[in-house]
């Protein structure tokens, strides 16, 4: 048990550390307005960012480190083999059991995140001018969302148990095909049978946008269904857009609050850019290496959920199946912290190189900078993260770079480069 505490230990004081590191970083360099936002942000908006980014920093440290008290109580305080003991003597079947095993440890996550999800939604949001959601629409949202992550959870580990029951010996490929057809499956129908629950999807009203954005998709060798607005302001004041589905569905979602705040060459620059990853194949590739990986990760669990030694990492002499799963899942976590950074860099990387394709499809990198400089003023984003911090955690490279490096494109010294994809 002292090995894997200790590294638990250590895992949590580098999180700590980076987080610290963030935030005097920001304290330090705050208020210094970067090369290409001097137009856009003056320095009373900038010290807004900081406060802003501070408040949020400050609140995820403490739902990490009391998550992290709550998980070392039930781990290694006795608390799993109690609620092990408890589920077995409920309920005694094996699908049975293992389904209200899952579904109490996600109501119970989903308890302790409640009062840190109000306070940012209806105190730091609401202070800087974002929250736009009532306390009954937000109590909706989180039953609905409960509700639907209980059932798919219920069905999926139900499914699970019966082909680890059906088959000792192959339910490790039997469970991957599982979940690679349910996460397929919900990719696919999750746009239109579960994202309309919570907004209001419509065709985009400015018929010009939206026959350029025609235009521009046909021009990257993509096929697009449909072209949505989405009534995001309801909710929050943030903006954003993305592209959903596979295959030949695929659709442009927009947020109207990006409709309102930036002109058509600054959306285009966006969906270009979102468009690059698709035709740079590193949608393709994403879900290619995540099924390898499951594949890896379920005959991993199947050898490891056999050896008698698991239960003993934490000091257990014995742990039904059930808590045999948590435990490899607390392992693997702690070895998904140490691979954190180059799955960061792989996705700066092609952020980057969907940066590189925006600017050359749609032939105007300055409009996708202005497009970074708006967003990055109206979410009041962190405009200096500390460097370590970035590299270690940051799915994007720091804006002011992508910034600078569209600009210095802009005027020529840099000409994107045109990679080649396929859609």
């Amino acid at each position: 048990m002292i090995p894997i505490l200790l590294l638990y230990l250590l895992t949590l004081a580098c999180r700590l550390l980076l987080r610290t590191l963030n935030l005097r970083h920001l304290a330090r360099h705050g208020e210094i307005v970067p090369p290409g936002f001097e137009k856009a942000i003056d320095g009373q908006l900038l010290s807004r960012s900081c406060a802003y980014t501070g408040a949020l920093s400050r609140l995820g440290l403490w739902q990490m480190l009391g998550g992290n008290l709550v998980l070392l109580a039930f781990l290694f305080g006795g608390g799993l083999v109690l609620y092990d003991r408890w589920i077995g003597d409920f309920v005694p079947s094996f699908v049975g059991g293992g389904v209200v095993f899952f579904l109490g440890l996600q109501l119970s996550a989903t308890v302790f995140t409640l009062p840190f999800s109000f306070y940012r939604t209806f105190v730091i949001e609401e202070r800087y001018g974002f929250n736009a959601t009532t306390p009954r629409l937000w109590l909706a949202d989180l039953l609905k969302s409960s509700l639907i992550s209980a059932v798919i959870l219920s069905l999926m580990t139900a499914a699970a148990l019966a082909l680890v029951a059906g088959s000792p010996q192959l339910w490790w490929l039997a469970v991957w095909v599982l979940f690679t057809l349910t996460s397929l499956f919900l990719i696919l129908f999750s746009p239109v049978l579960i994202e309309p629950l919570f907004f209001k999807f419509e065709p985009v009203g400015r018929e010009p946008l939206r026959t350029k954005i025609e235009g521009l998709t046909g021009r990257a060798g993509l096929r697009v269904s449909r072209v949505l607005q989405v009534d995001a302001s309801r909710r929050s004041r943030h903006s954003n857009a993305y592209f959903t589905g596979i295959g030949r569905v695929k659709r442009i979602v927009l947020y109207d609050t990006l409709l309102e705040e930036m002109n058509d060459d600054e959306i285009l620059a966006i969906l270009a850019h979102e468009a690059g990853h698709w035709t740079l194949g590193h949608i393709r590739n994403r879900l290619l290496w995540s099924g390898l990986l499951s594949l890896a990760v379920c005959y991993g669990s199947f050898l490891l959920l056999g050896w008698k030694g698991l239960p003993g990492l934490l000091g257990l002499e014995q742990a039904s199946f059930f808590a045999r799963v948590v435990i490899l899942a607390f392992v693997a976590r702690l070895g998904a912290f140490f691979l954190t950074p180059a799955q960061s860099y792989l996705s700066r990387r092609h952020e980057r190189q969907a940066d590189d394709y925006a600017a050359a499809l749609s032939g105007k990198p300055e409009a996708l900078a202005s497009a970074l400089v708006k967003l990055s003023r109206n979410n009041l984003a962190n405009l200096h993260p500390h460097p370590l911090y970035s590299a270690f955690y940051d799915s994007h490279p720091p804006v002011v770079q992508r910034v600078a490096q569209l600009d210095a494109a802009a005027r020529g010294h840099r000409a994107p480069r045109k990679t080649k994809g396929r859609k």
